[in-house]
């Protein structure tokens, strides 16, 4: 490990805005503020949003930026990625933002019933070969309904046109409420303000998928808690791109 991360380890040890709970450490200390965000860290009552997969955290610093009257959490278990954003809110004095180091596949040990209002995923690993590690599978919504308000919404934001396909089906084999879907953002007409407004923040890595002309899908769509949610049995082409920092699959490794 280099001497930089090393050293934001560090800050991020002394860090007001951040909490670390990996494997390691849930297991044995119990989150004492899971049901108590609003009242222990935010104090207020505004909705609470989570980005899953925050990387950077430049995209829960720019949502907390636009609405000070919401509150946003961003998650990820990098946490020399994550210094970025818990380091420029404190530099903004952003009291409405936190960040949480830990694995996701136990995100719900950190939120109680009703706790979370909105889920934002942005470019997050398609994980074509394993569907239990997709965070729009129904693995992980399941997770998210044990804290997500009845129907609370899901965003997708992705450059994967391996994921967003499979989200779409997962969507509509499980008729759950579908609130906008496109599959170019950028070149899409007719977006109100306020959509142009919350998808004006680009990350790091979208700009280089941009630069590549690669095209931006975004959807969002409500997650009730009393259906019941099966996988898809549907085959989907898998991406013919090398994303960033991703390996190329193949249609014999998406089947196995």
């Amino acid at each position: 490990m280099g001497k930089g991360k090393l050293a934001k380890f560090a800050d991020m040890e002394r860090y007001e805005n951040v909490f670390q709970y990996p494997y390691s450490v849930v297991d044995q200390v119990p989150f004492e503020m899971k049901g108590r965000w609003h009242e222990d860290y935010f104090h207020n009552d505004n909705p609470i949003v989570l980005e899953l997969g925050c990387g950077k955290g430049e995209y829960t610093v720019g949502l907390a930026q636009l609405y000070p009257d919401m509150n946003f959490i961003g998650v990820d278990i990098k946490g020399s990625r994550m210094w970025t954003g818990a380091t420029l809110a404190l530099e903004q004095e952003l009291k409405n933002v936190a960040f949480l180091r830990t694995n996701i596949e136990v995100i719900e040990r950190f939120f109680t019933d009703g706790e979370v209002q909105e889920i934002w995923l942005t470019f997050s690993d398609p994980q074509i070969k394993k569907v239990s590690k997709r965070l729009t599978g129904t693995a992980f919504l399941e997770r998210y309904r044990k804290f997500l308000a009845d129907n609370g919404t899901v965003h997708l934001k992705t450059d994967s046109n391996f994921l967003f396909t499979y989200t779409t089906h997962v969507v509509s084999h499980n008729n759950l409420p579908l609130l906008f879907r496109t599959e170019d953002l950028y070149h899409t007409d007719g977006l109100d303000d306020e959509t142009r407004r919350i998808l004006s923040i680009r990350t790091y890595y979208e700009n280089m998928w941009i630069e590549r002309g690669l095209n931006i899908r975004y959807m969002k769509f409500g997650l009730p808690k009393t259906c019941s949610l099966e996988e898809p049995d549907v085959e989907i082409p898998v991406d013919e791109y090398r994303s960033y920092k991703r390996t190329k699959h193949t249609s014999r490794d998406t089947s196995k």
